[in-house]
């Protein structure tokens, strides 16, 4: 039996056409493919990490003591896979592997970039909060009016 994980849009190793059918719309699809290839924990942060340059396998390790070599090994096959990470093996003696991004990984950079301000913004405080035994701070409320959504029926009625 089919798994609902299987079965969604973007599941990991889909091709782009299949994880897009017309349910999704055309604004949704990219995303939902681009979460596909790096919508982990760990995808985004070794891409992130890569970011300053390539790295052996045991320096990408070292980063974060919440990293197991089994996962790291895993996360970067998946990437290498789906062309966001290239492994080079390089020919000394005792050889060693270097991991670094593809042109595709490089494309990356702003998204990683924004991500990681907006977590500084609006995730660092609230750990730091919570931390020092302070009630967490809300983001701020939109005030006024909400606009309404229209969502077309498929028998073309429009539904509030």
């Amino acid at each position: 039996m089919e798994s609902e994980r299987s079965r969604r849009p973007g599941a990991p190793g889909e091709h782009v056409d299949e994880a897009c059918d017309e349910r999704d719309g055309e604004h949704l699809c990219p995303v939902l493919a681009a979460v596909g290839v790096i919508g982990t924990e760990w995808r985004l942060a070794i891409v992130h990490r890569l970011l300053e340059g390539p790295q052996r396998f045991s320096e990408i390790l070292k980063s974060n003591p919440r990293l197991n070599a089994k996962t790291l090994s895993a996360t970067l096959k998946f990437l290498e896979n789906q062309g966001v990470v290239q492994r080079t093996v390089v020919s000394t003696r005792p050889f060693s592997v270097v991991y670094s991004l593809t042109e595709m990984g490089l494309g990356l950079a702003p998204a990683a970039r924004e991500l990681r301000q907006w977590g500084e913004r609006w995730l660092l405080p609230r750990r730091a909060a919570a931390r020092a035994g302070a009630p967490a701070r809300r983001p701020p409320v939109i005030q006024g009016e909400l606009p309404r959504i229209v969502v077309a029926e498929p028998d073309g009625r429009a539904r509030h």
